[in-house]
């Protein structure tokens, strides 16, 4: 299977109670994880942006850095992330992700059922 980016599911909306909107095309359906996730995604926050603190639970999710530098609040400490970094919420854990430059901050976001 080859997914084309222009044919890809596309969103641009605030995503838990963030700072403006968080672009975002999906790079697999619900129905392609077979019950075992729900989210691979790239996306994009624009300048002051961000996806606002929320906890998983029953799931965990990852993201890895491609582009631009924010901060990430794992678990309750705040800590700067750039290009090449990975981050790892886990199963009741909670996190927040903002970009806090001048240039888009782009990531890919996976989550799995645990």
């Amino acid at each position: 299977m080859i997914q084309h980016f222009a044919d890809l599911a596309k969103s641009d909306a605030p995503l838990k109670g963030g700072k403006g909107t968080v672009a975002a095309a999906s790079l697999l359906a619900l129905a392609d994880f077979n019950g075992k996730g729900r989210l691979f995604s790239h996306s994009v926050l624009k300048p002051g942006c961000s996806v606002g603190a929320h906890r998983h639970d029953g799931e965990m999710e990852v993201i890895y850095i491609l582009k631009g530098q924010g901060h990430y609040d794992n678990n309750g400490t705040l800590e700067p992330v750039v290009a090449g970094d990975v981050t790892l919420c886990r199963d009741g854990e909670s996190h927040m992700l903002e970009n806090t430059s001048k240039e888009d901050l782009e990531f890919i976001a996976l989550i799995l059922f645990v």
